[in-house]
């Protein structure tokens, strides 16, 4: 797997995992092991609606913005930004590419 390119998705659920209506996929799908930012009211909310597979897109995703906008995550206003941007990623119109990002190219 190249940089910037998307896994495969896995539509299998594990026998016995915790299955989630996942709202990026729309349909049923293998749920988060654990909340993610315990105690926290959005931690909770991707818990119950967000699949691992959407939660890993998050993570390259949230990799690019760290990234882009060189963000330090030690600051509350990094944090903050993030925590918005992954709210608008998973409940809102999506997470915006930052004005000049270039994706990178790929390998043929």
């Amino acid at each position: 797997m190249g940089c910037g390119s998307v896994p495969p998705i896995s539509t299998e659920i594990r026998a016995g995992a915790r299955k989630v209506f996942c709202v990026k996929f729309q349909r049923e799908m293998e749920g988060l092991d654990e909340v993610p930012f315990e105690g926290h009211p959005l931690g909770q909310k991707i818990y119950e609606n967000v699949s691992k597979e959407a939660w890993k897109m998050w993570v390259e995703h949230m990799k690019m913005l760290m990234n882009e906008y060189r963000l330090n995550l030690g600051t509350a206003e990094a944090q903050e930004f993030l925590l918005k941007q992954m709210d608008d990623y998973f409940f809102g119109e999506g997470a915006a590419l930052p004005p000049d990002f270039v994706p990178p190219r790929q390998k043929n």
